[in-house]
């Protein structure tokens, strides 16, 4: 079959904390964007059973990958015999708010789904995904989406398609932490898709960010000179959303070098499906 299978990064273009569900986890509000960035996965099944990730990021270890986990899973649910060796080149930042894990999980998930012959159908792998992360589905089904629930009740919408300036600050900001936080606004009104379109949206993990990691409030006090930027999710990346490459290059070649950043264009269907598409 081809080559690698791409595990593109996401934006939260905005995020709503409405309140904490009685399990702990907390109910959403977001939209969900995807990025022309993306980790690259090489999937290569084996007769052995044993699932193998030769290559990977050095700061996690295979038996934590989420690729790792998703592989077994999938095993496991559906009784296949083989296993495989995954060999991921990890491209987006790790604990960056961008999705990456999940977007590795997914990827996997329905890499190997195709590559075993399991038949799952898009439902069941984002149950599956959804047991390994809030992020799997939307990455699973792989396209932009209005996202409630914890995340997982997805609606596609048709997006703009902007060209964004990506930083990361040298900090990893930890989500536990963030939605433990006291301070943590829990109660914010719905809003509908009209209200998000209009720009009556924001992302209540921004104030707590910026207090407890004072290098993301640095780069989004800098960023935001050029235009509304925003966190992703709890961050640590920041985003700010521009007309062309042109421009986001420009603001890009501006930003400190110690800044970690990148320009991507908007996506509102994941190269995850072209790929898949390319396997019938």
């Amino acid at each position: 079959m081809g080559g690698p299978w791409p595990a593109p990064a996401k934006l939260n273009r905005f995020l709503h904390v409405l309140g904490r569900r009685t399990d702990g986890y907390h109910r959403l509000q977001t939209v969900f964007q995807f990025l022309d960035r993306c980790d690259w996965i090489a999937i290569e099944a084996v007769e052995d059973g044993a699932i193998r990730r030769p290559v990977g990021p050095a700061a996690i270890p295979a038996e934590q990958d989420l690729a790792v986990r998703a592989a077994r899973l999938l095993q496991q649910h559906s009784g296949v015999r083989h296993g495989a060796t995954l060999r991921v080149d990890k491209r987006l930042p790790l604990g960056g708010g961008l999705g990456g894990g999940s977007s590795d999980a997914a990827t996997v998930l329905v890499g190997l789904n195709r590559i075993w012959g399991t038949d799952l159908d898009h439902d069941e792998l984002a149950a599956l995904g959804l047991e390994l992360g809030a992020d799997v589905p939307v990455f699973v089904r792989g396209l932009a989406s209005w996202a409630e629930g914890v995340g997982e009740e997805l609606t596609p919408l048709d997006l703009d398609r902007p060209w964004f300036v990506v930083l990361q600050p040298a900090v990893t900001v930890s989500t536990a932490a963030v939605f433990s936080d006291p301070q943590l606004t829990r109660d914010s009104r719905p809003i509908t898709i009209s209200d998000f379109l209009a720009g009556r949206s924001g992302n209540d993990c921004e104030a707590v960010v910026r207090r407890r990691y004072p290098p993301v409030d640095e780069v989004l006090a800098w960023l935001s000179a050029y235009g509304p930027a925003r966190l992703t999710g709890t961050g640590g990346c920041v985003f700010l959303p521009l007309d062309s490459e042109a421009a986001a290059n420009a603001v890009l070649a501006e930003a400190e070098p110690r800044w970690n950043g990148f320009v991507a264009r908007g996506l509102n269907r994941s190269p995850l499906l072209q790929r898949l598409a390319e396997e019938i």
